[in-house]
């Protein structure tokens, strides 16, 4: 008995030892307050490899989400992008920059000429004080067309058209003034000299002009043979958006739809750099369809 009582004890004495070992190798195992520091050292590496992931754009993840934002309200390419930008930070911002304002690069050639346009009509403007040249006054009128003064540059043209005038730039493009200026009776005498010298002119934008000039002056008659002649020769997007908005006057919802739809139909097959040319024609495309409901 005293030697099983001894074994027993030995191996109590045994197990304390070991457990007082397991203590000195790993105490913080031993009690709940070192097992909850594991706890906060582990959320803490998490949190640091999480602020890692996000600290490769801080903060410039905050200026290229305003740069996805800004191009992507100038542009409006697919809605889905902007869940992109908002959810995905500054990656995704930096996704959708690379594939969508990169490629728009090409089109900021339009923007840049701008500042030389400018810079030409203060040119002109001083030259023709001097020498008021026809050619000065049509190339300053030309200038200012482009730029959206649509008033100066019909007082120009005026000018520059005489009686003995055969050249038909002017009167078209006087005629395009007038319509940006909702003097539609004028645009039609102008466009019909045009289109009937030449009736193609302009890769046929012309007469699709004319037709849009007919219906804004009231002659639904005229407008809808003009835009048929349009329509069988010219796939211009601003052709059928015209022609479709005349349908949707003339009480022709299902048929101003049907025009609306070959605009946006357009899209499958269009090259990249010619979908974000016509970005502003599938928009107002998109518009007309809904008031068409």
């Amino acid at each position: 008995m005293q030697f099983v009582a001894a074994a027993i004890g030995g191996s109590r004495v045994d197990q304390a030892a070991v457990d007082c070992e397991s203590i000195l190798v790993e105490p913080q195992t031993c009690s709940p307050q070192s097992t909850a520091h594991e706890g906060r050292l582990s959320d803490r590496n998490v949190g640091e490899n999480r602020v890692g992931l996000t600290g490769l754009f801080y903060p410039w993840g905050f200026f290229l989400q305003a740069a996805a934002i800004l191009h992507f309200v100038r542009r409006r390419p697919d809605s889905y992008w902007l869940w992109i930008i908002l959810i995905g930070g500054g990656l995704g911002a930096l996704v959708y920059l690379a594939a969508e304002a990169v490629p728009d690069l090409g089109l900021l050639r339009t923007s840049l000429n701008a500042f030389p346009r400018r810079r030409r009509i203060k040119e002109l403007e001083r030259i023709i004080i001097d020498n008021p040249a026809i050619g000065n006054q049509e190339e300053l009128a030309d200038l200012y067309l482009e730029e959206g003064r649509f008033v100066r540059a019909r007082e120009l043209y005026d000018r520059v058209i005489t009686p003995r005038s055969d050249s038909l730039d002017p009167f078209y493009r006087r005629g395009i003034a007038e319509l940006a200026l909702n003097d539609a009776a004028a645009a039609v005498a102008d466009l019909e000299r045009v289109v009937a010298k030449d009736p193609k002119y302009d890769l046929h934008r012309a007469i699709g002009l004319l037709a849009h000039a007919y219906a804004n002056n009231g002659q639904p008659d005229r407008a809808a043979a003009a835009f048929k002649q349009a329509t069988d020769i010219s796939t211009l997007s601003e052709t059928y958006l015209n022609y479709a908005a005349f349908l949707l006057q003339q009480n022709r919802p299902s048929e101003a739809r049907e025009w609306a739809g070959k605009i946006l139909a357009k899209k499958a097959t269009m090259p990249g750099y010619l979908r974000r040319r016509e970005r502003p024609w599938f928009r107002k495309a998109a518009a007309l369809l809904k008031q068409a409901r």
